[in-house]
């Protein structure tokens, strides 16, 4: 998942706007890619990638690079002026690069010149105090996914609240109604659902200890209370595990992104694929969920020799043909409004169902330590659904984390 960042000097060398031919001379029309995607999506992305450069006569080398270490390794290269060309950014990462000068300043080129047809969730993650360092590559959010047949079988609808997966329950066994994910983002439907937030950016205000905070976070506890839900008590597996449970058949309904499927569709549950059922994230009333935004982003490297080439690249990599070759190969969503008119783009289920879900994603506060939240939040919500800490002296101990360690200069509530 690639960043962007700032590029002050990178503007006054390789100035002016992308594709122009002042610049052409320095150009070394050779473009290193870092593709951060997974074993299933990898080697598409790199199908495209050389198919992209044979048509705009450079040449292109596509590394991909493990996602967990991939942004400390994009880090560590570009601090030595070293590094891709370009890089597959998850979301969360492009204000962080801006901010420590790792990615170009694209305001001034072709890639920030017309926006109008991308997603305005997606496309706010490229933006760093007012200047463009990024161009949508996928986006995603998350869904209520579910096994067709066993809530047909017991006469169950996908639940449009918690409360109605509560009271749906005892007809899917109980517990394996529901897995419920303990992990940092899974915590935002709930919290969006419910109208917190981690942080108030603009106000510069830790807000995660809200009274809201604490009704959402109740919210998810009461489902296993009420035997409508598992999770794994270990963190650590708690991913896992759902995705197991999910895929055997053994729980009915689980909360993820469309970057799960393809593994999904291999399990014994989901041997045929229309078995899949996507729906909304409930929330606290019908129509009151509200799921992240997730997604990637392409920057290009502060320093690169190959900016022009770099932006070629990306044009055609965020191209609406590229995309919608993605999303019937993979399932992933395009960040492209026009995309998703596209006849393949239509006629995939999960794409299909996915659409309506980007549409009202929660953005998240894009700042430079937007990445950061996570951490304590995960231990923090971890740490409530084992029974450790009550909600508000959890969600206490995450603000006093984030005032410590992650945004020093804001204050608590």
């Amino acid at each position: 998942m690639t960043a962007m960042a700032t590029g002050v000097a990178l503007v006054l060398t390789a100035c002016g706007s992308g594709g122009s031919s002042s610049n052409s001379g320095s150009d070394s029309g050779e473009v290193t890619f870092w593709d951060t995607s997974g074993p299933n999506e990898s080697p598409v992305f790199k199908k495209i990638a050389e198919g992209c450069a044979t048509k705009d006569g450079y040449k292109v080398k596509v590394e991909t690079q493990a996602f967990d270490g991939a942004l400390n390794n994009y880090k560590t290269a570009a601090q030595g002026g070293q590094g891709p060309d370009v890089f597959r950014s998850e979301v969360a990462w492009v204000p962080q690069l801006a901010k420590l000068g790792y990615v170009a300043d694209l305001s001034d080129t072709d890639l920030a010149k017309d926006t109008s047809d991308f997603l305005e969730a997606p496309l706010g993650s490229t933006k760093y105090e007012g200047k463009t360092y990024a161009v949508p590559q996928v986006t995603d959010s998350l869904a209520l996914l579910y096994n067709k047949k066993k809530l047909a079988d017991a006469g169950v609808e996908p639940p449009k609240t918690w409360d109605e997966l509560k009271a749906a329950a005892a007809k899917l066994g109980g517990e394996k109604a529901f897995f419920l994910n303990n992990d940092a983002y899974y915590a935002l439907p709930f919290i969006y659902g419910e109208g917190g937030d981690l942080v108030d950016a603009s106000a510069k205000k830790i807000v995660v200890n809200s009274a809201q905070n604490v009704k959402a976070l109740e919210t998810a506890k009461s489902l296993l209370d009420g035997k409508a839900a598992t999770t794994a008590l270990d963190a650590t597996n708690s991913y896992s595990n759902m995705q197991a449970a999910f895929s055997s058949g053994d729980a009915a309904m689980v909360v993820n992104g469309p970057w799960a499927v393809a593994d999904y569709l291999k399990g014994a549950a989901f041997s045929d694929p229309a078995n899949l059922g996507i729906a909304p994230v409930p929330g606290p009333s019908a129509g009151k969920g509200s799921a992240p935004v997730g997604g990637h982003d392409y920057v290009v490297r502060q320093g690169t020799k190959a900016k022009q080439s770099s932006i070629k690249f990306i044009t055609c990599m965020a191209s609406v043909e590229s995309q919608a070759t993605i999303a019937k190969e993979l399932g992933l969503l395009p960040t492209r409004k026009s995309a998703y008119q596209n006849a393949d783009v239509k006629a995939n289920a999960v794409v299909a169902a996915f659409e309506p879900v980007t549409k009202v994603a929660h953005e998240r506060p894009w700042i430079p330590e937007g990445g950061e939240l996570f951490d304590p939040l995960k231990v923090g919500y971890a740490d409530f659904l084992a029974g450790k800490k009550d909600a508000k002296t959890a969600l206490d101990d995450v603000a006093k984390a984030y005032k410590e360690k992650v945004v020093t200069e804001y204050s608590i509530g």
